[in-house]
């Protein structure tokens, strides 16, 4: 607290940071390059508009003059409520399709797969939004917007007059309420209009004259396409309530309609918003929820309007940062060294029409160069669409930083899990429905917690697998008589486990759950919580596992074979030259299955559980797994059968698995099959959306190809057209949120966590240092706080592209032996509990210390 009673915040130095500073290392510089998204310009598009949010309550700022848009967001607002996620059916039409997969008829089997598949997910639907009109407003001055990912709040000002006019935002985690300051540098120049707007059926009052509550309720069913929401019945109730605190002796606060409140001359205001729903888990019907989210949003509102400004945003912002400031990362000695001398965008002749931005990103840099940007403001659209040019590090940086930043917005302990737009969408028929896809997309939002030092934020994600395993445990036993439990393709609130409607290419994949139960095991592997594994990973892992003991059948030879299977959402050429999608055994399938069965033979061994029936059963059946094998051509097998494959620029890398995010495969031990997926990845090709760059970049980087890796960097540093929709570019829109197009938020976590990856990758017991630095790009650098497995953190500076030095330390209360890599070089070392250890560049410890 300062002299004048406001509550100051004081940053606390992170642990890596405390270890740098022991070893010596400089940190001055670093502290202060700015990690801000930097607007020219109030948004046009929900792409525009920066995203705050505090796990659960989201919100995009528009950043507007005259008028002001907050699009809200809540987590566990969605459509319908829970299903029956079983099909008594099913058996007998699987019976049929294992018959004509053995008789290699895959185009008939494709055809009567579509009897396994099951119902459309439910859909996540907007809040609403907090609009603001300041009718005076219309010709403003030296206009800024900026995200501040250091402090996580969104700041606006501009100048009206001789007024310059201020907002600023933020989504508290510890308070539950998005708070908003208005304020000017004169007295008595606040004044506006505010209200709540809703696309779903609600009603609107207004309470204590300053209080606006919204109540209104979700379809309690999917909607059609273009559907009129009011001729459903009612889902989720949910309730927001808008509280207006003002300052200056002279304001004044009318109420209009019995639904807006309007300010006029204050010298300052704030904004409250808290909401709530009724939503009571996976497993109860809205019908028959008790909660009353009206209720429960007063509470917390009654909780945060006894509190100061300055109170609120100290407690949100050492919140944050305890997560946030874990890992720092500086790939260049400053910010500015890749960027020119004026801070404006010297575009190369046709690049425009290049990135099919078009008239877009000329109105956008037109704007910023009128506003006169220096290189330290440079708006961010100017920087992705110069970065071909300059390849400015600190856009990389910021670009890492911003996938953890919105990792800490939208995934927290006790929320929901970060669906396919995070918790940010401003649609009731969002793309996909916004729904969590366990074929890729929502392993892939969860990639960098561990790496990235955020595990905490990963804990939503094991409460939703309980939920899954809870409803797949009956699609298991009804559609395929196995034990255990099952999870397909695609997923929603409710914890859908049945196949989604339609087509078998994407439908038929009852790999989702085994691919989930894979992280349980990375969670210990990274953390080494023992009592995580034996109270929460290893029973999941024991009914995922339980059900592919099940799902394997006899196959032709000596081998298990799954049938039917599927490559996630590709088809293949049979060779009676149909087109067919179900077959058996593919690649992806068997990598899983692998990882699932060694995780649980590893738990296993720790937790005294190894003469159990099930790692009997494990044992005997991994031998018999088909091995991965390669085609005609080098690359990796697909399928089982050298199949023709007719799109072999797909954006899925599926059979490549078993590299990354698994281990069945690596230079060391696989050498023949690292080969041919380097051959996979050329053939694919670099181009597709977001997130198939992401992954593709990780697995570069795992063949310690760092020119590719690098590469991938600038496929994924593209500015998007918010208006293009074509479907495999991928790229950036100018808010920094990927692209696929349209905007899915997985790539945005496949950066960071594929980028840590060059850094720092770890195995089992091996830890690789800067496996895959582009040593011309990033010549000298520092990454601080990087996880590795066994529970290890790392600190890495480098100069003139090689290893100068690195720390490790071990939160592991057990000791353990590591063996570093870095280059040719290879040492080992026993690692004990809470010390420090410093390796020079030829992996010699010089020094050890109490951490």
């Amino acid at each position: 607290m300062d002299g004048d009673g406001e509550w100051v915040w004081v940053r606390r130095p992170a642990e890596a940071e405390a270890v740098a500073a022991a070893a010596g290392w400089p940190t001055a510089e670093e502290e202060a390059r700015p990690l801000e998204v930097v607007f020219a310009s109030p948004s046009r598009y929900f792409t525009d508009a920066a995203p705050i949010g505090n796990g659960s309550l989201g919100a995009l700022v528009w950043g507007g003059v005259a008028s002001e848009k907050l699009q809200l967001n809540h987590d566990t607002l969605w459509t319908g409520g829970p299903g029956n996620y079983t099909n008594p059916k099913a058996p007998a039409v699987l019976s049929k399709v294992r018959d004509l997969v053995n008789r290699g008829q895959y185009a008939k089997a494709t055809a009567v797969a579509y009897g396994l598949s099951g119902d459309q997910t439910q859909v996540y639907q907007p809040l609403g939004d907090i609009d603001l009109a300041f009718d005076e407003h219309v010709e403003d001055t030296n206009y800024k917007r900026n995200l501040d990912l250091r402090t996580a709040t969104v700041n606006v000002s501009y100048t009206i007059g001789e007024v310059v006019h201020s907002r600023e935002h933020f989504s508290s985690n510890p308070h539950q309420v998005i708070v908003t300051k208005i304020s000017a540098d004169k007295p008595g120049n606040v004044s506006f209009t505010v209200s709540l707007t809703t696309p779903l059926n609600h009603q609107i009052r207004v309470t204590n004259a300053n209080e606006i509550i919204m109540e209104g309720y979700c379809p309690g069913e999917r909607p059609t396409e273009y559907g009129n929401a009011s001729d459903h019945p009612v889902g989720i109730k949910f309730s927001a309530i808008l509280y207006l605190q003002m300052s200056g002796s002279n304001g004044t606060v009318e109420i209009l309609n019995d639904k807006m409140l309007k300010l006029v001359g204050a010298d300052s205001a704030v904004l409250l918003l808290a909401a709530a729903t009724s939503f009571e888990g996976p497993f109860v019907n809205p019908s028959e929820s008790k909660l009353d989210p009206t209720a429960s949003a007063l509470t917390t509102l009654t909780v945060a309007r006894n509190m100061s400004y300055s109170q609120l945003k100290a407690y949100h912002v050492d919140d944050y940062q305890n997560l946030f400031q874990r890992v720092s990362l500086q790939l260049s000695r400053d910010s500015n060294d890749a960027l020119g001398g004026n801070g404006l965008v010297n575009l190369p002749e046709n690049s425009l029409q290049e990135t099919s931005v078009s008239d877009y990103a000329v109105q956008m840099v037109e704007c910023s160069r009128f506003q006169g940007f220096n290189n330290s403001g440079k708006p961010t659209v100017d920087r992705i669409l110069s970065f071909r040019d300059d390849e400015d590090p600190s856009l990389v940086e910021l670009l890492f930083q911003f996938g953890r930043y919105l990792l800490i917005s939208c995934s927290r302990p006790g929320t929901q899990i970060s669906n396919l737009q995070g918790i940010w969408n401003d649609e009731t028929s969002p793309p996909w429905d916004a729904a969590p896809h366990p074929n890729i997309n929502l392993q892939m939002n969860y990639w960098p917690a561990l790496p990235c030092n955020l595990s905490e934020c990963q804990e939503p994600l094991f409460d939703f697998i309980g939920s899954l395993s809870v409803n797949g445990a009956k699609t298991a036993k009804v559609n395929y008589e196995a034990s255990g439990w099952v999870s397909h393709q695609v997923t929603d609130l409710w914890a859908k486990t049945s196949p989604d409607a339609g087509d078998p290419m994407w439908a038929l994949w009852p790999m989702g759950g085994p691919w989930l139960a894979t992280h349980l095991w990375d969670h210990y592997s990274y953390t080494m919580d023992k009592q995580f594994l034996e109270k929460t990973a290893y029973p999941l892992l024991e009914g995922s596992a339980s059900f592919l003991l099940d799902w394997l059948i006899e196959g032709n030879g000596d081998y298990l074979e799954t049938n039917p299977s599927t490559s996630p959402e590709h088809y293949f050429i049979a060779p009676d030259g149909r087109k067919a999608c179900v077959s058996y055994s593919t690649t992806m399938d068997m990598s899983i299955i692998r990882e699932v069965f060694s995780a649980v033979l590893m738990s296993s061994d720790i937790l005294g559980k190894s003469d159990s029936d099930m790692v009997q059963r494990i044992k005997k059946a991994i031998p018999r797994l088909p091995p991965i094998k390669v085609a005609r051509d080098g690359t990796i097998m697909e399928w089982a059968q050298d199949f023709q494959d007719p799109e072999v620029h797909h954006r899925h890398v599926s059979h490549l698995f078993g590299l990354y995010p698994g281990h069945t495969m690596s230079l060391e031990k696989t050498p023949d099959l690292c080969k041919a997926v380097a051959n996979s990845l050329y053939k694919r090709g670099d181009e597709g959306p977001g997130w198939s760059t992401s992954w593709k970049m990780a697995l570069w980087a795992h063949l310690h190809n760092s020119e590719h890796a690098y590469k991938m960097i600038l496929q994924l540093i593209t500015l998007v057209d918010p208006k293009h929709e074509v479907e495999k570019e991928g790229g950036l829109y100018c808010n920094l949120f990927t692209a696929h197009p349209p905007f899915q938020i997985d790539a945005n976590f496949g950066f960071p966590a594929a980028l840590s990856e060059m850094l720092v990758q770890s195995t089992g017991s091996d830890l690789y240092l800067l496996p895959a630095l582009p040593r011309d790009k990033w010549p000298q650098g520092c990454v601080k706080g990087l996880k590795a497995r066994g529970g290890v953190t790392i600190n890495i500076r480098w100069e003139e592209g090689s290893l100068h030095e690195a720390l490790l330390w071990s939160s592991s209360s057990q000791n353990s032996r590591i063996k570093l890599h870095y280059g040719d070089q290879v040492g080992t070392i026993s690692v004990s509990p809470c010390q420090v250890y410093r390796f020079s560049k030829d992996l010699k410890c010089l020094k050890t210390w109490a951490l």
